[in-house]
């Protein structure tokens, strides 16, 4: 079973967020609360790491995971490009729930991005996902924290039972908000490509993007 990391009286936020980090340093998976549902957390830049996220859920390879990041500044190893339409949304969406799809660059493994040669990114509204990113000091993986085809976790008990005996460690910060997904948009084509609607929606990123292809893909 799962180490459960919350605060109380003995374990202060700052020593969970410690404790989470080390776990992610040697390679790890830890589920932590966004502002969405619960994530599923390993160093983006360790290979092994993210073969193993792939074996917890169950999950194809040949479907791409995305990353959270700490700050726009992290994005420029990780694209080979920032079109003007990405900055319009992350001036407008970041942190918050909208992950932009950029092509990637060679800095990023081929296990992220399914042989698409596209990467996923967000920075993260939830302060817990925000602050482990933070001190990790590399992306962090965002995929959500449950076994593939099954109902996204808002709960950290509903974490523990659908993959609780296949993480090191699950950051209980209570309810997420649940309601919708991420929504996911493409920025490496012209126009912009919706490839998912979720909390964010289509009326509201059009009113930052003159052009938007909105036929669902």
């Amino acid at each position: 079973m799962p180490v459960i990391l919350k605060v109380s009286n003995k374990e202060s936020e700052e020593k969970i967020l410690s404790r989470s980090v080390k776990l992610l340093v040697d390679g790890g998976i830890i589920a932590y609360p966004t502002e969405t549902f619960y994530g599923l957390g390993a160093d983006a830049a360790n290979e092994r790491s993210i073969e193993k996220i792939f074996a917890v859920k169950g999950r194809d390879f040949k479907n791409p995971i995305s990353l959270i990041i700490g700050t726009p500044d992290d994005i420029y190893p990780l694209v080979q490009d920032i079109p003007e339409s990405a900055h319009k949304l992350m001036s407008a969406f970041w942190p918050g729930a909208l992950t932009i799809v950029f092509s990637a660059s060679d800095k990023v493994s081929p296990m992220l991005t399914a042989g698409t040669g596209k990467i996923g990114l967000r920075i993260s509204s939830h302060p817990i996902a925000n602050a482990i990113v933070q001190r990790l000091k590399k992306p962090l993986t965002a995929t959500s924290a449950n076994l593939s085809g099954e109902s996204e976790c808002s709960l950290p008990s509903e974490v523990a039972e659908q993959i609780g005996n296949r993480v090191d460690a699950i950051l209980d910060w209570g309810k997420t908000q649940g309601g919708k997904a991420s929504t996911i948009i493409d920025v490496s084509c012209d126009p912009p490509v919706i490839l998912r609607e979720g909390a964010i929606s289509t009326e509201a990123i059009r009113k930052h993007l003159a052009v938007l292809d909105t036929n669902i893909h």
